[in-house]
């Protein structure tokens, strides 16, 4: 990176962000990695600030490990996906952002996800991590489906299943819901015994928090318990319909992502498990290639009407 052809040849950043961590990559032209970081979470619906503070803090890491400094992060090209974006208006504040990059290419986290998981060719894509959303991309044509945001929506995720031991534990302690070993589990997590210290703790808890808990409804499963076991049933079955809703554009692939991906697809019909292949390439990368896309499509329109 030393020489003037290394100085002034093309740097691209992959940005993925969610609603609990943001992760991005660099790499060089050619698709060497040259540096990775990690920041908190990048959903513009947890704040503009805390956003846009996660993907600089990330993008700081990754020069650092790429033997550069901060004022490289002007010669970056970034590609973007982001939680939330797929809502108007969080779309338009990111578009308005004054980053600090060479260019800033955004779309959501789904896409850039599809985009890697399948290196650019149809397929579909589940997200199963502190928020659900799904999406297919088949022949031109995009399908997405969910990511309307917790608790209103993200069934079958992490922040879902987290809310839903909370509740049923809280059953439990009033002795009006079947008992069930979540109780035991979560107070001995939280080290408290009380319904309202359980309270307490989730009073004003981001889904991010909720989505921490979410393993310990696998594990009582794991242990015979039948509350947990019908849990985690409820949320494959959403996940299970984002699938069939997927597949009416009739993708030839699925991959599914996310830190809870590899919990629930046990309980995933045969049908949906029969187009189920491993990612090949992680989000960020996804975001990559959004970035080179686009930047050629402007060249070529640029060429285009300079021609005419």
């Amino acid at each position: 990176m030393s020489s003037e052809a290394g100085q002034h040849s093309p740097l691209y950043l992959g940005i993925d962000g969610g609603g609990s961590k943001c992760r991005v990559v660099i790499v060089d032209a050619a698709d060497q990695l040259l540096g990775e970081g990690l920041g908190g979470p990048a959903n513009p619906l947890r704040g503009m600030k805390v956003a846009t503070d996660s993907i600089l803090t990330a993008t700081q890491q990754a020069l650092q490990a790429a033997g550069m400094t901060f004022n490289d992060m002007s010669r970056l090209i970034a590609g973007a996906g982001l939680a939330g974006v797929n809502m108007p208006q969080y779309f338009q504040l990111f578009s308005e952002w004054q980053h600090p990059f060479a260019e800033f290419h955004l779309t959501s986290d789904l896409h850039t996800a599809c985009i890697g998981a399948h290196k650019g060719e149809d397929g579909a894509v589940i997200i199963i991590g502190t928020g659900s959303c799904g999406l297919a991309d088949v022949k031109g044509q995009c399908l997405d489906i969910g990511g309307h945001g917790f608790p209103y929506g993200d069934n079958g995720s992490g922040a879902w299943f987290g809310n839903q031991l909370v509740h049923h534990v809280l059953l439990h302690k009033d002795q009006i819901g079947a008992a069930t070993l979540m109780t035991e589990l979560l107070t001995s997590a939280l080290g408290v015994s009380g319904a309202l210290e359980i309270v307490s703790h989730f009073m004003h808890a981001t889904p991010t928090v909720f989505a921490r808990y979410a393993p310990l409804v696998f594990t009582a499963a794991e242990q015979g318990d039948q509350v947990a076991a019908e849990i985690i049933q409820a949320g494959a079955r959403h996940i299970e319909n984002i699938a069939l809703r997927l597949f009416s554009l009739d993708p030839p692939r699925l991959a599914l992502i996310g830190g809870l991906a590899y919990k629930v697809q046990p309980y995933l019909s045969a049908q949906v498990q029969a187009l189920i292949v491993p990612a090949q390439a992680a989000p960020e990368f996804g975001a990559v290639w959004f970035a080179r896309q686009r930047r050629a499509r402007s060249q070529h329109e640029f060429l285009s009407v300079s021609n005419q």
